[in-house]
């Protein structure tokens, strides 16, 4: 944001500057104006005040409910797991958030495409960051930050053998995309398709002990 509004600021001397016509000048103000505020809105971080539980899974970031199904789980798993995904539109809050406290077991980023986030191939070909938190009571949670065709950096935070707590910071994506949740298939899943969540506060799903 510092360095949008330096670049910002010259473009308005430049303007005042070089060009003359008063009403060119008006636009390029207003214009540069409005654009400072929607990068603003876009690297907002709102404070969330997660309440803390073990048997719960929260939404990692904000948006909507895109699929819930099983699927097989490559990379870290190896084996059938329930994926949730939420898609995050430009206007939403695009900070992640660590969906249960505990111990990073793995993180790992993977270049890749940029198909567009809802695109059954984004898991899998598109650049994303891989993550997995154990916790006591839930075991063993992957979330995977996926970028898509907006979407040209993905930031994570999250390091093998950080100790994180349940709806703190663990990464962004600039400019849109999708976070996937693996949960183990006794998850009792709280969310709908098409379903509005929270980042932090939202449950989308109990991880209760398997009878």
């Amino acid at each position: 944001m510092a360095v949008a509004m330096i670049l910002l600021i010259i473009v308005n001397l430049a303007a005042n500057t070089f060009i003359f016509t008063e009403w060119i000048r008006l636009v390029i103000f207003i214009g540069t104006v409005l654009l400072f505020l929607l990068i603003i809105q876009f690297f907002r971080n709102p404070k969330r005040n997660t309440d803390h539980n073990d048997a719960h899974i929260v939404a990692p970031v904000d948006g909507k409910v895109v699929v819930i199904e099983e699927v097989f789980e490559p990379e870290y798993f190896k084996d059938q797991r329930i994926m949730v995904s939420v898609f995050m539109s430009p206007i939403n809050v695009h900070v992640t958030r660590h969906p249960v406290s505990g111990a990073v077991k793995y993180s790992e980023y993977h270049p890749g495409k940029y198909l567009v986030a809802w695109h059954p191939k984004s898991s899998e070909e598109n650049e994303r960051t891989t993550v997995v938190v154990e916790n006591e009571s839930a075991g063993e949670i992957l979330y995977r930050q996926i970028a898509g065709a907006m979407a040209k950096r993905i930031v994570n935070y999250a390091k093998v053998g950080d100790q994180v707590i349940q709806g703190s910071d663990s990464g962004f994506i600039k400019f849109g995309s999708r976070v996937d949740v693996f949960l183990p298939l006794h998850a009792d899943i709280k969310v709908k398709l098409n379903q509005k969540v929270r980042g932090g506060i939202s449950i989308i799903a109990d991880i209760s002990e398997e009878e």
